[in-house]
């Protein structure tokens, strides 16, 4: 029986970035870690605002050839140079967002635990399907990705699994087997040290 190959990180911004400090953050993880992607998570829609946290980001990831992907703004994606756009409503917008920004770009869908989305989505294009919270997150309705979906889709479809959502060491390493990205944000911005609370998490695995 082969091991499945080790899950990577699939790094998530603040929802607020100071500019004069979170490049710097940003490169010291990204210079201390291996990360697959970072996903722009900015909260409110200032487009001023996200384009010059984008510009900032999308230089210190393009410097060290990692992919940057912007949350729901297609456009913006598109008008920054982002390589992609990651969305927050299960499958809706995944075919329309495929046919904007063309078959190169990485599509990305949140689908909660709805086993059902993220196959509509797959079939509608996505490159990777994200569900959670996989923790007890203090946001929305209550309600987790638990480990069975994992092990399920890991089993049964072929399209990448992002676990993300209040993730621990310990979620980290029941879901390790089972998922190809762990979505990590809050869980190491929060702390004084990023990148060690990150190679705490990825020692997890």
């Amino acid at each position: 029986m082969d091991t499945p190959e080790q899950p990577q990180i699939y790094l998530i911004t603040p929802p607020t970035i100071a500019l004069s400090s979170f490049p710097d953050q940003l490169a010291r993880v990204l210079d201390g870690a291996e990360i697959a992607c970072i996903r722009l998570a900015l909260a409110g829609n200032d487009e001023d605002t996200i384009s010059r946290a984008a510009d900032v980001c999308r230089e210190v990831a393009h410097a060290r050839d990692v992919a940057l992907v912007i949350a729901n703004h297609v456009l913006l994606s598109q008008r920054l140079g982002l390589d992609g756009v990651h969305l927050d409503d299960a499958a809706r917008s995944v075919r329309a967002a495929r046919k904007e920004l063309g078959p190169d770009a990485i599509v990305g869908s949140f689908c909660g635990a709805s086993s059902h989305d993220g196959m509509t989505a797959g079939e509608a294009g996505a490159d990777y399907v994200a569900f959670g919270p996989v923790g007890n997150a203090a946001l929305g309705d209550g309600s987790r990705a638990e480990q069975d979906l994992f092990q399920w889709w890991s089993e049964m479809i072929e399209v990448p699994v992002v676990a993300e959502g209040a993730l621990t060491p310990d979620l980290i390493g029941t879901l390790a087997p089972f998922t190809d990205f762990f979505g990590i944000g809050e869980e190491i911005w929060s702390q004084d040290d990023p990148l060690s609370t990150l190679k705490t998490m990825m020692d997890a695995m």
